[in-house]
Order: C-alpha cells, then sequence, then structure tokens
C-alpha cells in the first residue's frame, strides 16, 4: 500500500518509477539528467523514412524526457544534450556539423525551442499531472510541438529575411520549408508519446503494487 501511495503521490514518472530517499535525490537528478541527454542523442539519429522527408525521433525525445521528468530535469537534461553540441560532439541529427555556428544556422531556433517546449511541457506535467491521461498528455505534446515550431519557423524566418537578406522570404515560406513537411512525422511522434505516457504510469503503478 506504501508503495502505490508513493506512485500516487509523486510529482513526476521519474520520481515514481525511482523512488529514493531525500539524501539520494542529487545523485538520481545527475543520472537522469545525462540519461536523458544520451537519450536524446539517440533519438537525433534514429531516422524514419517518410514522405516528403525522412522524420527524426529528435522532438519525441524532448517531449517524452520533459513529460517523464518533470520541468527541472527534463530542461536539464535538454540544455546538457544542446552543450555537447555547442562543444563540438556529434549530437544532432544528420551529418549536421555541430559547434557554437550551428546554433546561429537557420535550424537554431528549433534547438531553443526544445529547451523551452522541455520547460513548459514538464510544468504542464509535474505540476498539473496532464501526462497522467491520454486527452492531457496529447495536449501538453501538442503545446510542446507548438512552442518548437512557433521559435523555429521565427527564426528561420529572421535568419533568411534579415541577416541573409535573401529575397522572396516570409512567413509563410519559412512555414512551408521549417514545419508543413514535417507535420505528417510530428503528428504520429505525438500520437506515440501520448500513448506512451500513461502506459507508463500504469505500468509503474501496478509494479509498485505488486512489490
Amino acid at each position: 500500500m506504501q508503495s502505490n501511495t508513493a506512485v500516487m503521490t509523486a510529482h513526476t514518472l521519474a520520481e515514481a518509477a525511482w523512488p529514493v530517499r531525500e539524501s539520494s535525490k542529487w545523485l538520481r537528478a545527475a543520472v537522469l539528467v545525462v540519461a536523458g541527454a544520451l537519450f536524446l542523442t539517440l533519438c537525433a539519429k534514429i531516422q524514419v523514412p517518410l514522405r516528403p522527408v525522412p522524420m527524426t525521433m529528435q522532438t519525441f525525445g524532448v517531449l517524452v524526457i520533459a513529460a517523464a521528468y518533470g520541468w527541472p530535469l527534463g530542461a536539464g537534461s535538454v540544455l546538457l544534450y544542446l552543450a555537447a553540441g555547442f562543444v563540438g560532439l556529434p549530437v544532432f541529427a544528420g551529418a549536421a556539423v555541430p559547434g557554437p555556428a550551428y546554433f546561429m544556422g537557420p535550424t537554431g531556433g528549433f534547438l531553443i525551442g526544445f529547451l523551452v517546449a522541455a520547460q513548459v511541457v514538464g510544468w504542464l506535467c509535474e505540476r498539473h499531472r496532464w501526462d497522467r491521461s491520454l486527452v492531457t498528455t496529447a495536449v501538453a505534446m501538442a503545446v510542446g510541438s507548438a512552442v518548437i515550431y512557433a521559435i523555429g519557423v521565427l527564426w528561420l524566418y529572421v535568419v533568411f529575411a534579415f541577416v541573409r537578406e535573401a529575397a522572396g522570404w516570409d512567413l509563410m515560406r519559412a512555414f512551408n520549408v521549417a514545419m508543413k513537411p514535417f507535420l505528417v512525422g510530428d503528428l504520429l511522434k505525438l500520437l506515440l508519446a501520448t500513448a506512451l505516457l500513461p502506459l507508463a504510469w500504469k505500468l509503474v503503478q501496478g509494479f509498485r503494487k505488486d512489490s
């Protein structure tokens, strides 16, 4: 009964799955942040062949880590992942050359969007338990995806329209380049994440009940 009660009172899935004493919370946090950054790297390297463009699992990783960890550890995982890319480690998708210059390129806005989305989704799931039902999980994932796209598309528009002064660039063109081709793939990722989080809560609750 105590184990099941601990699951129900846990703020995050990670806390419910890995309960520790107060003195060991820092160790759990460190392990989870490192594991989260590694998971994001793996997701960035996974490529699913879809039309019109291939899909990576990068945004899926950001949203799932944020929901499972909550906003401090979720954002910490994304920040560590971005820091690894900033110093030159090959953590990003495809054949992208990491380093400071990559963050200033056309896709740099999506990297910033990852960090902001991790905080927003993590806050919704940690403070309001939105990751425990299909409907609220779907809303949280949709909000996170919208944050990533809003920052990513706006950044792309600014880079080409103002920094590079490329002709013919407006917000609609930025949308068509940076968002429209990925909508089908991101919808599939959103549905997968929506199904995964509530199921994980049920599994953890069942495991603690039987233990």
